[in-house]
């Protein structure tokens, strides 16, 4: 291979040469099993382009890979000792672009110190904010990766992801969760008809086909309006839902001239928290991350509702079909979800509510504090992977919301140093602490009067400061005995300091009051 930097995706850009036809066989004579005997009949019949052309990139060293024996045709990637040496072999592949429809894998996890995570967390999460938009650059470029969860998903933290793409496949699990997921990407690259595997390389969609093949034949999924739902898009995939055999026929099914689309989603409208009155940490941010296929949002603000307008509208189709679109509450409660479309379904107004920890499903009962809305595109002849919206809520945070005057939750009280959920995780990375509680005030019409904000003073456990806040959030310093309204104000900064643990603290300064978060 001839390998190139391109300054504009800032990645290193490998190209192969392959000779015109494969000199091994798709499959070796066994084992038998049902995926592998019809990829055999569609490759004998001519009707399966097979692996010639593809690669492997094993990014764990052979901790968990494909034996070359069980493909012949995939061309395992290699690295030469420098490249090891720079690490270009192994986590995440975020500085490499392959310019061959690639399968591969990276069995392993951030397991020590206190920013332990899986790998996709990790690409979520980067300090610099790059990582989901690399996910997208490594997808449209005909890279499908698997990862396990490891400890973010399933365990005694339920689920951790602060978002959900169709970027990657995460299973459920840690080392070799990932292997069922790997041997049906292998035959599922297989078995696409030959015209329509260079139609969809073409156009850089084939993650978005794989993706939607992988998801339309879960073994729990028998029906539309089940694709349609979270049972077929959760953010980690168990094992023994792949079913292989459904996904070679399914792939083999996809014409050049009908290629799933590819579902796009866009924020159109949206109002965010402002820093310093409804929600606290300079720096910080509501908006997690947008990319062509995945948006996501921290919900820091002390809002109890947020409407959103979204856009399906960027959504392709290679062979220039018309879309209809279909918008999915995919994970949440609908009882606190509203997704109207409109336009046809191009655009859809969401309205949401404050979210406390809940049930995934009565089929998966792990605690989550993400919301999920899909959308699909339709060409007329097959449903797209979906794009996703995600909304990630702060699990460690006590709150109290009461109706407002419109009906709407209206914010009472947070409570951001609840001892009773002091063992509660919180991702450092995402969620700073602050060492107080805020109790909220409002005028006999409904109108924000501020709030009053309670600290640990002294020693006792009961023991607290009280200071008021007005409503742009100024600390009062003297007001009105009458009713309240602030004649001295002083405005606050917060500020975040190293913590114990790795967590970001959030110091709060004004001008009479120094840092800290005490007088």
């Amino acid at each position: 291979a001839n390998t190139a930097w391109n300054a504009e995706t800032e990645r290193l850009e490998p190209r192969f040469a392959f000779s015109g036809r494969a000199e091994a066989a798709v499959l070796p004579a066994g084992p038998k099993a049902a995926a592998r005997d019809l990829l055999r009949e569609h490759v004998r019949r001519g009707r399966a382009a097979g692996n010639h052309g593809d690669l492997y990139d094993n990014r764990d060293r052979g901790h968990s890979a494909l034996e070359p024996e069980a493909h012949p045709q995939l061309t395992h990637v290699t690295y030469a000792p420098a490249a090891q040496a720079a690490d270009l072999d192994y986590g995440l592949n975020d500085r490499l672009l392959f310019d061959r429809p690639t399968l591969g894998n990276s069995s392993t996890a951030i397991t020590g110190g206190p920013h332990w995570r899986s790998l996709p967390r990790q690409a979520l999460t980067r300090p610099d904010g790059a990582g989901p938009m690399r996910l997208w650059q490594t997808a449209s470029a005909n890279h499908v990766y698997v990862h396990p969860a490891h400890r973010d998903y399933g365990g005694r933290n339920g689920d951790l992801f602060p978002a959900n793409t169709p970027y990657l496949i995460v299973s459920r699990g840690s080392s070799g969760s990932d292997k069922p997921f790997l041997e049906a990407l292998a035959l599922t690259f297989a078995a696409f008809r030959p015209d329509a595997k260079a139609a969809m390389a073409a156009a850089g969609m084939v993650n978005s086909t794989v993706q939607m093949v992988l998801r339309r034949s879960l073994r729990d999924v028998t029906s539309r309006e089940i694709y349609f739902s979270g049972a077929a898009h959760p953010a980690a995939f168990d094992g023994w839902q792949v079913n292989p055999a459904r996904m070679v026929s399914l792939a083999n099914s996809i014409k050049a001239d009908a290629l799933p689309a590819e579902a796009r989603i866009r924020v159109v409208e949206e109002t965010l928290g402002a820093e310093g009155v409804d929600y606290f940490g300079a720096g910080l941010s509501e908006r997690l991350f947008d990319t062509p296929q995945a948006v996501a949002r921290v919900w820091r603000s002390s809002a109890g509702r947020r409407r959103m307008i979204l856009s399906a509208e960027d959504s392709r189709d290679a062979n220039g079909r018309p879309l209809n679109f279909e918008w999915r509450l995919l994970q949440g409660d609908p009882a606190k979800v509203k997704i109207e479309p409109l336009d046809g379904g191009a655009r859809a107004r969401v309205t949401l509510d404050w979210h406390d920890p809940f049930r995934i499903s009565e089929e998966n009962d792990q605690l989550t504090s993400r919301v999920d809305i899909g959308v699909f595109a339709n060409n007329g002849v097959h449903d797209s992977a979906p794009a996703i919206l995600s909304w990630a809520f702060p699990a460690h945070e006590t709150r109290r919301y009461a109706p407002g005057p419109d009906g709407a939750p209206r914010i009472a009280s947070i409570d951001y140093a609840d001892a009773g959920k002091a063992a509660t995780y919180a991702d450092p990375l995402i969620y700073p602490r602050a060492a107080w509680r805020d109790a909220y005030r409002y005028a006999a019409d409904g109108r924000p009067l501020g709030w009053t904000r309670h600290r640990p003073s002294g020693d006792a456990a009961d023991a607290y400061a009280t200071d008021a806040y007005s409503p742009e959030g100024a600390r009062v310093i003297e007001a009105a005995a009458a009713d309240g309204t602030p004649l001295q104000v002083a405005p606050v900064a917060y500020t975040l300091r190293p913590g114990p643990g790795g967590v970001l603290d959030i110091a709060e300064v004004s001008a009479d009051f120094g840092a800290g978060g005490a007088p």
